[in-house]
């Protein structure tokens, strides 16, 4: 641990929850102010499941996103329950609550995390993301005056999580508001997550960006092997669980070439992260109504509320 005598005196150290429904881009947001990819996004609605920490340190804080699934009304099946659970739980114990929207969208899921929001205790930002999708920045404001004449935001940040902008202010207003502290994590760590946990991200969100609309919901991924050899070769066996064996068949693909694009994508991104050779293997195996089954879902690893 980086004893607090290398840093400055008035260092500081907090948790900053990452909230907002599906979609908004809340890991977008926080990949770019880390500078790496630590949540694994898509396009579609719930590519977050479990909470993530991000680790962002520099020389006068070390700020700790939790970044958060989609809060959402519809719980149709325990994974629905359970990701709603591990957003509402990060509300409580943290320093700051960061409100992400999308624009000028506006839903029900929106107007249920707001709710939440106005009953919970710690500093709030409101951050509006995707404002250079805008073709008229002015119609943001009204937008901002309905959202916070209903829960008192101490910031609002128009900005745009993907192209970077107004970031850097947001994170200059985050550092000013955490506690004065010592670090909780070395400085070089950007994730208290396991590498076997982040390969099994990074094959999930490789089946959500190549898959129609249903199949991503329907599948998970469990990480069975994740081992270096003396050569410094390492390798992974990955199994994607589905629910039908029709799932199956589209995921595996004619002559297998989907299974291996999802494979060889997966595979450039896990050399990166883990600066090594990688050997992947992927299997898809049926677990029939696995996403509705508590005792699956927790063996799967979707019992974590940190």
């Amino acid at each position: 641990m980086t004893e607090k005598s290398e840093h400055k005196d008035s260092f500081r150290c907090g948790y900053v929850a990452v909230l907002g429904r599906p979609n908004v881009g809340k890991s977008t947001l926080m990949n770019h102010i880390l500078g790496q990819k630590v949540s694994i996004t898509s396009r579609k609605p719930q590519t977050t499941r479990h909470r993530v920490l991000g680790i962002y340190t520099d020389e006068d804080a070390q700020i700790l996103f939790v970044d958060t699934p989609g809060i959402h009304r519809k719980e149709a099946r325990s994974i629905n329950r359970y990701m709603n659970r591990a957003a509402s739980s990060s509300m409580t114990d943290v320093d700051v609550l960061l409100f992400v929207v999308d624009g000028t969208q506006w839903t029900d899921d929106d107007e249920l995390v707001l709710e939440k929001l106005s009953h919970a205790k710690g500093k709030k930002i409101l951050f509006i993301n995707k404002v250079d999708k805008l073709a008229d920045k002015e119609e943001v404001l009204p937008h901002i005056a309905h959202i916070t004449e209903q829960c008192d935001f101490d910031a609002v940040f128009p900005g745009s999580a993907l192209r970077g902008y107004n970031l850097d202010e947001l994170t200059k207003t985050l550092k000013k508001w955490l506690p004065e502290g010592d670090l909780f994590y070395p400085e070089d760590y950007i994730t208290d997550r396991s590498e076997r946990f982040m390969a099994a991200e990074l094959i999930r969100e490789k089946l959500m960006r190549s898959l129609g609309e249903e199949i991503p919901y329907s599948s998970t991924v469990e990480i069975e092997q994740f081992k270096f050899n003396d050569k410094g070769v390492l390798t992974i066996s990955g199994l994607i669980l589905v629910e039908r064996s029709g799932q199956k068949a589209i995921i595996i693909g004619k002559g297998g070439q989907r299974l291996k694009q999802i494979g060889r994508d997966a595979r450039i991104e896990m050399e990166e992260l883990f600066d090594s050779k990688v050997f992947l293997e992927l299997w898809v195996k049926v677990k029939d109504g696995w996403a509705d089954d508590e005792r699956a879902l927790k063996s799967l690893g979707y019992d974590d509320y940190r």
